[in-house]
């Protein structure tokens, strides 16, 4: 199955009361998704932080204390998105969560469940200032694509979509569709993450989807501030729109974003289209390995 319909969250950081509001608020989230039409569900960047609050202020305003307070929830954060994804038949993306990894270092973790509750994960490659510098979260190693029945999927987390080698290996082992849980706090931020997912759809001739945490949070010291709009990006060729925007949702604004996607029509264009910007990749390598050549100016 290569056409099925998607939903990116905009997705809503909220201060919660306990363990149960959570749990409902999900469901809630994945039952709307799923009831839509929805086979494939993707949750922002460090959505699972508004755990945070469940420990009070002195924990959630602490960068270092909230870590480490997270971590006995990690198994029934994974046990709740497995039996979502179990229940409901679909795909999901759960929003990123600082796991503390079995050599000492804590790692921004996406995990991906499929329909029967199997489970799998992507770490964030690339770290930001913030994350390397004041929060002490580490990159992890490894990038891997996952292999689905609606198709090949990669996840590149915020950040590691603006490095181009990254999405351009995950397509390069058969992935059409990369998705892209982002959390930003700066309108610059933002735009940094939507540009760089739109340009690794147009370049890989993939289809690319962003999905944004979203609100205000002056209690957190992690997601305070949350910017954007989710996103589903294109091609610009044959088929499809103009701009390489598909689905676009209105900044800030809580709730799912959907569109339907065909990933074969992707795979189709990079033989068949107007341009062949993922066969001619390659062509860069000549004349970039040869050096650049600074000249004089007449």
């Amino acid at each position: 199955m290569s056409r099925f319909k998607l939903a990116a969250a905009q997705y809503p950081v909220d201060h919660l009361d306990d363990w149960a509001s959570y749990r409902n608020k999900l469901e809630m989230w994945v039952a709307q998704a799923a009831d839509a039409g929805a086979r494939l569900l993707v949750f922002p960047e460090y959505a699972s932080m508004e755990l945070a609050s469940l420990f009070g202020i002195e924990v959630s305003s602490s960068l270092p204390e909230q870590l480490r307070a997270l971590q006995p929830l990690l198994p029934e954060y994974r046990a709740l998105h497995a039996e979502l994804a179990r229940r409901h038949g679909v795909y999901l993306l759960a929003g990123s969560f600082p796991v503390l990894d079995d050599d000492g270092v804590y790692r921004n973790r996406a995990y991906f469940y499929g329909p029967d509750g199997g489970e799998e994960f992507q770490d964030k490659l690339i770290m930001t200032r913030f994350e390397r510098e004041q929060w002490g979260i580490s990159a992890g190693s490894r990038l891997k694509v996952f292999d689905t029945a609606l198709g090949k999927l990669g996840v590149c987390i915020c950040y590691d979509s603006e490095f181009p080698l990254l999405a351009r290996a995950q397509v390069e082992a058969g992935a059409d569709l990369i998705l892209v849980p982002s959390c930003t706090d700066t309108d610059a931020g933002y735009h940094r993450v939507r540009l760089s997912a739109q340009a690794r759809a147009l370049e890989n001739q993939c289809f690319a989807v962003q999905s944004p945490l979203v609100g205000q949070a002056p209690w957190s010291a992690a997601v305070d501030v949350n910017l954007g709009a989710a996103g589903v990006f294109t091609p610009v060729d044959y088929g499809f729109p103009g701009d390489g925007v598909l689905a676009q949702g209105e900044r800030e604004r809580v709730g799912w974003v959907y569109a339907e996607v065909d990933l074969a029509l992707a795979r189709e264009l990079r033989s068949q289209g107007q341009v062949l910007n993922y066969r001619d990749w390659p062509r860069q390598e000549t004349p970039v390995a040869q050096g650049v050549c600074v000249t004089r100016a007449l």
